[in-house]
């Protein structure tokens, strides 16, 4: 996270290991993070020899989850009594949201609960 912050100049709220790595930016600092043409993050990803992936934090939990899943394209994100609801564009969208015995909305899902008090997401 120090090595990115410094690097780039953006402020870094987290870092998610796994297949990718995960930096959750600060709100307002994706600008920054990106870079011009996306120097700053070609960069990193030529240092580290890993793929990254920036999401912009929010504090409101429905923004942040249209963060997380961006670029598929969700037509409406609800939240209910702790549980998110992500409404698919069609089914292809619904089925790269869920993913392959369920890994991309339980990843959704770890990530989402580690900032807000959200006991499930649903895709329909």
């Amino acid at each position: 996270m120090t090595l990115f912050e410094s690097m780039t100049g953006a402020k870094v709220k987290d870092c998610i290991s796994g297949e990718k790595l995960v930096f959750v930016m600060e709100e307002n600092e994706m600008g920054k993070a990106i870079g011009k043409n996306g120097a700053n993050i070609k960069r990193m990803e030529n240092m580290l020899k890993r793929k990254i992936r920036l999401v912009e934090f929010s504090s409101n939990a429905v923004q942040f989850v249209k963060n997380l899943v961006y670029p598929i394209e969700a037509l409406d994100v609800a939240k209910e009594d702790g549980t998110i609801t992500i409404r698919g564009k069609d089914t292809s969208a619904r089925a790269m949201l869920i993913g392959r015995e369920r890994q991309n909305i339980s990843y959704l899902t770890a990530v989402v609960k580690r900032y807000f008090d959200v006991k499930e997401i649903k895709v329909v």
